[in-house]
């Protein structure tokens, strides 16, 4: 028994021995646990990186969205195979969002330094409205998005991604010129004509100077190219059927100056803004009959001898106003905006993405103006005939103007609904008019010109309601109609090549009309 006592006690001195040589290799003092550390400085959900004194804040949302009769976003059926209602249409387009923002800012003796970044995951329908083999195009160069949408596919777009710095903004943002609604006053659709739109961002840089009791004002300069243009004809290359010419803009020589004077108070807000838009054309002499339509405007090697029309300079105005605090319920507001616009167009006849050229057909599925009937509308900046062509050489500037607006209401903490409309005209002067109808009857047949008459100028009017049910914070199901209506200028009759698959035959001048619907959930974090 002694034998085996002393045994297990030399054992379990050993042992220590051994625990204590192993414990004089270890540090003194174990480093301290950095533990994430709530920022409270710029409202909920910052905290601050380890380490350092900047907060950061991951968000964003996912959305589900599917628009029946219309392309993603409500878009409607004011254009392609949708306009034609024809076999290769869509009934329906969907699209599958996760967007993700990171937030970041550091306080500093010139002030908040901020970083901001949002990317978009996203899957849509295959062509988003269409399955037509001449639009889904065979190769990813000549189709940025749309053959991506393949089984296990999708993309990645950039939507904001800018520096701000001691009132200086740099990089992907919101135009000085917009307001803070942008073209959302109170909808779903990202194509609610009559007012700006920059909701995606431009590349811009752009200074706010900050007043005191809500008052500031901003001035920025914009890249035009990708966003704030839509399109100069050249009319002495043809116009198709539909009244559409190839764009020939030329190359951006100057960025869009743009500013607003801002008063956002507890009453709601008022702002007044204004942009300078340089309008050019490329030259004189382009490739023209025997081509396409979208190669008019292809360059040839006498185009640099031939010169160009002289650059002018156009710009847009624009008046927007919100009351909060309506009588009607608690959060109710009203917002509108205003605008005119000259070489300008993107700013009234602007969606999220480019601004369309309109054909619809009536008496086809989805569309809902007289059947043998066809209602166009081109949107340009501007349009000029060579004086070797029989012209004044001279950009003609188009004239444009809209308005938009919205009644937001709040039914109860989980139910609300958006009674929503939008307006936009687009006119050509006389000398703008002449041309632009000589050389359309030239494309169409001088015989047409006995049975109808041509008129470019239009409108476009949308109204709409949207409702929403937020059962759960943050989680909303929402429910959006719009009717869209093409007034159109011209009169009559004429046998016109509608393209294919439509046939050519006489088809009646008349104003056009479409409905949409739209079904949305969406869940922010």
């Amino acid at each position: 028994m002694k034998t085996v006592k002393s045994l297990v006690l030399g054992s379990a001195a050993g042992l220590l021995a051994m625990t204590g040589a192993q414990a004089a290799d270890l540090p003194v003092k174990a480093k301290a646990v950095e533990y994430v550390r709530v920022c409270s400085l710029y409202g909920a959900g910052f905290y601050y990186i380890p380490g350092t004194d900047t907060c950061i804040k991951i968000g964003g949302y996912l959305r589900i969205d599917t628009t029946f009769n219309g392309s993603i976003y409500d878009q409607p059926a004011w254009s392609g195979d949708l306009g034609n209602g024809d076999r290769y249409r869509d009934s329906y387009a969907s699209r599958s969002r996760f967007a993700l923002t990171v937030d970041t800012r550091t306080a500093s003796e010139y002030g908040v330094v901020r970083t901001f970044a949002q990317g978009d995951f996203q899957f849509d329908t295959l062509g988003t409205n269409t399955f037509n083999p001449s639009s889904l195009a065979s190769n990813l160069g000549n189709n940025t998005s749309s053959l991506l949408m393949t089984p296990g596919g999708g993309y990645v777009a950039v939507e904001y991604v800018f520096i701000q710095f001691a009132g200086f903004t740099f990089g992907k943002s919101s135009s000085a010129y917009s307001t803070p609604w942008n073209g959302y006053p109170g909808n779903n659709t990202s194509f609610l004509i009559g007012g700006n739109d920059t909701v995606t961002g431009v590349n811009n840089i752009q200074y706010t100077a900050q007043f005191g009791n809500g008052v500031s004002a901003s001035i920025g300069l914009d890249d035009p190219e990708s966003f704030n243009r839509t399109a100069v004809y050249n009319l002495s290359t043809p116009l198709s059927a539909v009244g559409v010419g190839g764009n020939a803009y030329a190359g951006v020589h100057m960025p869009d100056v743009v500013g607003n004077i801002k008063v956002d108070q507890a009453w709601g807000l008022f702002q007044l803004s204004g942009a300078l838009h340089e309008v050019d054309g490329s030259y004189n002499t382009l490739a023209g009959a025997g081509l396409t339509p979208a190669n008019t405007v292809a360059a040839t090697a006498l185009s640099q001898l031939s010169g160009h029309p002289e650059t002018k300079y156009g710009g847009s105005v624009m008046a927007a106003l919100q009351i909060k605090n309506i009588p009607t319920g608690p959060g109710d507001d009203i917002k509108f905006d205003a605008t005119w616009a000259k070489g300008d167009t993107k700013n009234v006849i602007s969606t999220s993405a480019s601004s369309p050229n309109f054909l619809m057909f009536g008496g086809v599925p989805g569309q809902f103006g007289p059947a043998g009937s066809i209602g166009f509308g081109a949107t340009t900046d501007g349009v000029y005939l060579p004086a070797a062509s029989g012209g004044d050489g001279s950009i003609h500037l188009t004239t444009s103007y809209g308005v938009r607006g919205a009644f937001n209401h709040n039914w109860d903490p989980y139910w609300s609904s958006s009674l929503f409309g939008g307006m936009g005209w687009v006119r050509y002067d006389a000398t703008a008019q002449a041309n632009y109808c000589a050389n359309y009857y030239a494309t169409i047949g001088i015989a047409n010109a006995a049975t109808s008459t041509c008129n470019p100028n239009f409108s476009v009017s949308e109204l709409g309601v949207v409702t929403r049910w937020t059962p759960v914070k943050n989680l909303t199901f929402s429910a959006e109609t719009m009717w869209t209506h093409l007034n159109q200028g011209f009169t009559g009759t004429a046998v016109l090549a509608g393209g294919s698959p439509l046939p050519t035959t006489t088809y009646s001048f008349k104003n056009q009309d479409t409905v949409s619907l739209n079904v949305r959930v969406q869940r922010n974090f």
